[in-house]
């Protein structure tokens, strides 16, 4: 077995990066939208610290590139009262999907550095390129309607009832693993992100290839 330690230490040192502007967006939109409850818990921070799930932003993000060759992890949720919210279960929604934007954002963030440094400064544009692929990767990822992650809340905002989505939240962290592991998913997120990152470092790059 080939462990790759150096890749799952700098996939744990970028998604402690990536986290604090996806959970922030998170919490900033709730707030917009009237509810005060992130606010309250300091979760309108870009501080990683506010936002660290030990589990899903470390642990199980080196792990899973460790043994596995793919990637799991998370951040810690934001809180939110839908009785707060504007809109109720559409304003959740759109509390949801201002994490995975985040991550978009970021990506052509990092995809400009990329791009822009790989002649003067490789190792950063190396670096950089590795955040673009993994920032639009945990978009992708973030997106899968299953508990914990953002697109779940879609099934609430789709009035899915609330016995069938606390069923399907028990058994979240199994559906996955199940997902990433035993099937293609993965695999079609990573050429996502792989085609999605080349694209936006190369619009920036006088080169073609890092």
């Amino acid at each position: 077995m080939n462990l790759n330690i150096q890749a799952a230490i700098v996939n744990v040192i970028l998604i402690w990066m990536l986290t604090a502007p996806h959970e922030f967006s998170h919490a900033w939109v709730a707030t917009k939208l009237g509810d005060d409850t992130p606010l309250l818990q300091g979760r309108v921070t870009l501080n990683p610290l506010a936002h660290v799930d030990w589990l899903g932003t470390t642990i199980l993000p080196f792990l899973s590139t460790l043994f596995m060759g793919g990637f799991v992890g998370w951040g810690k949720p934001v809180l939110t009262d839908t009785s707060k919210l504007r809109g109720g279960l559409n304003g959740l929604l759109l509390v949801a999907l201002a994490g995975p934007f985040s991550n978009v954002i970021m990506a052509v963030i990092l995809g400009a550095v990329a791009g822009l440094c790989e002649g003067s400064a490789p190792s950063l544009a190396h670096f950089a390129y590795r955040g673009t692929q993994l920032s639009l990767y945990l978009a992708f990822f973030n997106l899968l309607p299953v508990p914990p992650l953002d697109g779940s809340k879609i099934l609430l905002a789709l009035r899915t009832p609330q016995a069938i989505y606390q069923e399907i939240a028990r058994a979240g962290l199994l559906v996955l693993l199940i997902l990433m592991f035993a099937t293609r998913i993965g695999l079609w997120m990573s050429v996502w992100s792989y085609d999605g990152a080349r694209l936006i470092t190369d619009t920036f790059s006088s080169h073609p290839a890092i």
